[in-house]
Formats: structure tokens, C-alpha cells, sequence
């Protein structure tokens, strides 16, 4: 069974993660998105079962598609999950610097491989940091965040 996970804070899920989820989950028999869990040095941060919640509802009708908290180095939990991959997106060169780093860090500490996917040329410019911002001002931020699709969609 070829699993992999995707990780990160998700506050909120934006429709660049979505999309990530979306383009990644035919290579894969199992995705299983890991949401940071609550984090002192960011006491701001929606609760990690409130962002849980939101994906779960999101995915609920694919099987494949789990999602559950975690701690500590996605390598660890990458373990916990049996997952051989870690999927990454991928929105600029700044973004791929870091992730290349990383990916090299986690190949050597436990021989995980990474799968970059680049971001959709029209989402590059959406982050959750973007639109946390855009929350607090008052704008109206729901084209940045994915619908669940139905049988009419």
C-alpha cells in the first residue's frame, strides 16, 4: 500500500492545500493530512481540532483521505502513518529552498523521500498567512477556501 502523508498548520485550509490534496491523492492508496496540534508559541492559532474538523467535513466522502493531529517531526509521524512519502507544495523559489532543505534533512535522518508539487500558477500567491490577514481586516476570504464538491459539482 503506498501511503503518504501531508502536513502542516493549516489555519486556515486554503484551496492551494486543497488543490495539493487533490493533485496528489491518485498517486497514493492512502493520504493522510496531519494538522499540527495546538501550539503554545502561537496562542493566536484556531484550535487543531476546530482545523481538523474543517478538513475532515471537506473529505468525508473519500476513503482514502484520513486526518488526524501530530507533534513532534513529520518523519515521526510519517512512521506512525506507515507512509514512505511526504508531499510538500510548493508556491515559489523561497518555498522550494526550504523544502529542499528539509526534504534532504528528512532523507538522511530515516530515508523518507519528499514529492514536491507546484503550486497551480493561478494559487501561488494564496497562504494561510495571507489570508488570516485579509480575516482580520474584514475582507471576505471565501475564494480562498475550498467548497466541499458534491455529485452536482
Amino acid at each position: 500500500m503506498r501511503i503518504a502523508i501531508f502536513v502542516g498548520s493549516f489555519d486556515p485550509f486554503t484551496v492551494g492545500h486543497d488543490s495539493i490534496v487533490r493533485r496528489a491523492l491518485p498517486l497514493f492508496d492512502r493520504l493522510v493530512i496531519g494538522v499540527v496540534g495546538d501550539n503554545v508559541h502561537k496562542p493566536d492559532m484556531c484550535p487543531a481540532v476546530e482545523r481538523m474538523r474543517v478538513i475532515e467535513e471537506l473529505y468525508a466522502d473519500e476513503p482514502a483521505i484520513e486526518v488526524k493531529p501530530y507533534y513532534g517531526l513529520a518523519v515521526d509521524f510519517a512512521r506512525e502513518q506507515g507512509a514512505a512519502y511526504i508531499i510538500k507544495g510548493v508556491r515559489s523559489v523561497k518555498d522550494f529552498e526550504y523544502e529542499r532543505e528539509q526534504a534532504d534533512i528528512n532523507r538522511q535522518i530515516s530515508g523518507m523521500e519528499t514529492i514536491l508539487l507546484f503550486a497551480e500558477p493561478h494559487l501561488a500567491s494564496v497562504s494561510s498567512t495571507v489570508v488570516r490577514e485579509l480575516r482580520h481586516f474584514g475582507q471576505d476570504v471565501s475564494m480562498f477556501l475550498p467548497v466541499k464538491k458534491t455529485a452536482k459539482s
